[in-house]
């Protein structure tokens, strides 16, 4: 082969183009800067397209002038406030805005809010856990009693972050089980597992399995009256990761936050409905006096004394600021549409899936801009939701397909996510799409069940459920 000269070859007709890029090791002299892109770039193709991931919740799609900070920015690191201070101050105003939102009685005459950033809604869920484990020891304590053996209460529905938090802390989780009865957490049985170890109740604002709304008010109001009654101080972590951003802006009347006596901590995920890329997340706490001194860390080899509540340490401050263009790029009003357009999308995917007749629903409710379905039972069927998952993917399409948890696990179901950037005619092709993929599996005698090789790729644990924190 001739040897090209590399300045005036086009990018693919050089020599360094023709070779498989390093997989295991790096090469001895490096790739040039445009080469090195387009390989990258090229590889990443094969990825599916992001606005047609219906599986996820995280944000897909931003306007351009949030991009340009976020690409302006990202050099800067989030926990050198020293050297970033107005990054810094602007992480502030998220959380006092974000604490507004949630009825904080911080939130008044100016003050600052407890409250952080965080990488993502995982970790803000951690430091709420840990938080309310710490107050718990420091109760047993000051009464002399062991703190071997505490435990939280939390739906079967949990996201994966939860079990993390109950092995990491050595916490016991326990779960109070869905069914159709009761497809969301059960005040009743939650004050069954109550006792002098529980250090906190986790109800859910957008549970990622149903997208259905636990009844925190309800919740609270039991746990007030075993409070008062036993003399603990049991108390609720709201993880609102979905309904952080939804409920205040569709549902301002409905109580589930620090208006709620027991709820002392909430967190949240920017990069869901927050509408910014990941990752960001966001935890709040009804007032300084919850979140335990031990939990708030100084350093000073920045160049001065710098707090530090959050697990991770360096990390970019440019999601910060791309959570503060869009609270002041869109305002109330602009988050309300956004999210009432968002639910619109799935009430119109939900209606002319009714239409098709072949699946059931669990239940009437859609408080978050995602559903779940099954099908309907039919002996001359020879397909699966795995099977529809699978014909939806090739077009493009990533709709789930996965099972209930412990007590419904026989029961297989796909679930819908609609984000902005997911518009009504997007949805219209998916649906044609969908239709179409019903059909073919219909026609064929014998379709190719997916059911057993998604159980063998997907590990079998609740995290298959699981996105995106």
């Amino acid at each position: 082969m001739l040897k090209k000269d590399i300045v005036d070859t086009p990018i693919f007709g050089s020599n360094e183009e023709q070779r498989v890029a390093p997989k295991t090791e790096l090469t001895k002299e490096g790739t040039a800067e445009d080469i090195a892109y387009q390989i990258v770039h090229d590889e990443a193709m094969l990825d599916g397209n992001a606005r047609l991931n219906l599986a996820t919740f995280v944000t897909t799609w931003m306007d351009d002038s949030a991009r340009r900070i976020m690409a302006e920015t990202m050099d800067k690191n989030m926990i050198d406030k020293t050297e970033y201070p107005q990054t810094a101050e602007i992480e502030r105003r998220c959380v006092n805005i974000i604490a507004k939102l949630w009825n904080s009685p911080e939130a008044v005459d100016g003050q600052y809010c407890m409250g952080t950033s965080t990488v993502g809604s995982s970790e803000a869920c951690m430091l709420g856990g840990i938080a309310a484990l710490f107050r718990w020891k420091k109760r047993r304590k000051a009464a002399g009693k062991p703190t071997d053996k505490p435990n939280f209460i939390i739906s079967s529905c949990f996201q994966v972050v939860w079990e993390k938090f109950a092995i990491y802390w050595d916490v016991e989780m326990r779960q109070v089980p869905v069914d159709m009865n009761h497809i969301t957490l059960d005040p009743e049985q939650v004050v069954q597992m109550c006792d002098e170890n529980t250090i906190c109740v986790v109800p859910i604002q957008g549970v990622t399995i149903t997208g259905l709304n636990d009844d925190v008010k309800a919740i609270n109001d039991a746990l007030d009256k075993l409070n008062a009654k036993t003399g603990w101080e049991i108390c609720i972590h709201v993880d609102a990761a979905t309904g952080g951003f939804i409920l205040p802006f569709i549902y301002p009347d409905v109580q589930w936050d620090f208006r709620l006596k027991w709820v002392l901590s909430i967190s949240t995920s920017g990069h869901k409905f927050g509408l910014v890329y990941p990752g960001v997340g966001w935890v709040v706490w009804k007032d300084k006096s919850y979140l335990p001194q031990e939990m708030n860390f100084a350093v000073n080899y920045l160049g001065a004394e710098v707090p530090s509540i959050s697990i991770n340490f360096s990390r970019p401050g440019n999601q910060v600021l791309a959570q503060y263009y869009q609270l002041i790029r869109l305002g109330w009003n602009g988050y309300h549409d956004v999210q009432a357009s968002s639910l619109n999308v799935c009430l119109y995917l939900r209606e002319e899936l009714k239409k098709m007749g072949i699946f059931e629903f669990f239940t009437d409710e859609m408080p978050n801009p995602l559903f779940i379905w099954k099908l309907k039972e039919d002996p001359n069927r020879k397909w699966t939701l795995y099977d529809l998952s699978d014909r939806l993917h090739i077009q493009g399409w990533q709709v789930p397909a996965y099972t209930m948890p412990a007590n419904m696990e026989e029961v297989v179901i796909m679930r819908i996510v609609a984000r902005q950037g997911v518009g009504i005619d997007l949805a219209d092709l998916l649906m044609k799409d969908l239709k179409a993929c019903v059909a073919e599996l219909d026609a064929l005698e014998n379709p190719t069940n997916s059911a057993e090789k998604w159980n063998k790729k997907q590990p079998q644990t609740q995290s298959c459920f699981n996105h995106v924190r």
